[in-house]
C-alpha cells in the first residue's frame, strides 16, 4: 500500500544501533527505507547495520556525536553526500541517569538535559535545510511516559522527556509551512539495556510495571516498527505536532 511504502526515502536514526532505534530502523528499513544508523559506538553501529542487511534492507553508519553541534551537522552532510536525500530524522538518542533530585550534580543535570533534549533540537536543526530544500520531511522524536508521569528517580530524564513534547509541538508548528511534520512517540516501560539497568536500580520495578500495564507484559524494541513506519510515511502527511503512547495501555490507567 502505498500510503505506507518508504522507497526511496532516506532515513537518519540517532541511537539506532539497539533498542527502540534498531526496532524503528528495522521496521522502516522493511517498508522500503534506506536506514543511516547514528551512534558513537563504531561496533554496535556495524552490528545493527548488518541485522538490517541480514533482513534483506538497505543500511549505513555514520558515526555522530549528537552532543556536538558541528557533529550533528556533519552527520546530515554525510548523509546528503552519501544519498542526495533526507527525508526521514528520528532523534531516539539518549540516557538517564538515576537519582534522588537532592542528589544530583549541575554536571549530571546538563548531561541528562543535553543528551536527550539538546541534540534533538541540535539534529532538528541541522536536518531542516535539507528537508526543506526536498519539500518534505519527518521527524519523529523519542519522547517518554516520563513526558506525562513523574518518577522521584528521573527529574532530569522527566524533565527532559517533558521538555522533548513541547519542542514536537514547537516545530511542528514552525515547520508545517516547509511540508515537515513533527511527531513524538512515547514509549512505556520497554525491555532494552536502559531499563534492564533501572530494574537492577529500582526494587519492585519488573512487578510493579506488570501490575500497572494492561497488556500484562513489557514492550519490546520490535513494538516500534510499526509506529515509526507510520510516522515516516504519507499516511500521517496531516499528522503533526502529536505525542503517541507505545506503552501497553499504562497510560490510560487513572
Amino acid at each position: 500500500m502505498q500510503l505506507f511504502d518508504l522507497s526511496g526515502r532516506v532515513a537518519v536514526i540517532t541511537g539506532g544501533n539497539g533498542g527502540i532505534g534498531l526496532g524503528m530502523a528495522k521496521g522502516m528499513a522493511a517498508a522500503g527505507a534506506t536506514i543511516v544508523v547514528a551512534g558513537r559506538d563504531a561496533a554496535k553501529n556495524t552490528a545493527a547495520v548488518n541485522e538490517i542487511l541480514s533482513g534483506g534492507g538497505k543500511a549505513s553508519a555514520i558515526p555522530v556525536d549528537v552532543l556536538q553541534e558541528q557533529s550533528c551537522r556533519a552527520l546530515v552532510a554525510d548523509t546528503m553526500k552519501s544519498h542526495g536525500r533526507l527525508d526521514i530524522l528520528v532523534n531516539n538518542a539518549g540516557m538517564s541517569i538515576r537519582k534522588q533530585p537532592e542528589d544530583y550534580t549541575l554536571a549530571e543535570w546538563h548531561t541528562v538535559l543535553d543528551s536527550n533534549l539538546t541534540s534533538a533540537f541540535l539534529c532538528s536543526q541541522a536536518a531542516y535545510p535539507a528537508m526543506k530544500k526536498g519539500g518534505a520531511g519527518k521527524i519523529i522524536n523519542i519522547g517518554s511516559m516520563m513526558s506525562i508521569f513523574g518518577a522521584p528517580f528521573a527529574t532530569a530524564y522527566a524533565a527532559s522527556k517533558g521538555g522533548m513534547v513541547q519542542m514536537t509541538k514547537s516545530l511542528a508548528t514552525a515547520w508545517a509551512k516547509d511540508g515537515i511534520q513533527v511527531n513524538a512517540i512515547l514509549p512505556g516501560w520497554i525491555d532494552t539495556a536502559l531499563t534492564r539497568r533501572a530494574r537492577e536500580q529500582v526494587d519492585g520495578l519488573h512487578e510493579s510495571v506488570l501490575k500497572r500495564t494492561p497488556a500484562a507484559r513489557w514492550g519490546v524494541p520490535d513494538d516500534f516498527a510499526g509506529i515509526a513506519v507510520f510516522l515516516a510515511a504519507p499516511a500521517s502527511d496531516f499528522v503533526t505536532g502529536a505525542a503517541i503512547a507505545v506503552d501497553g495501555g499504562y497510560s490510560s490507567l487513572a
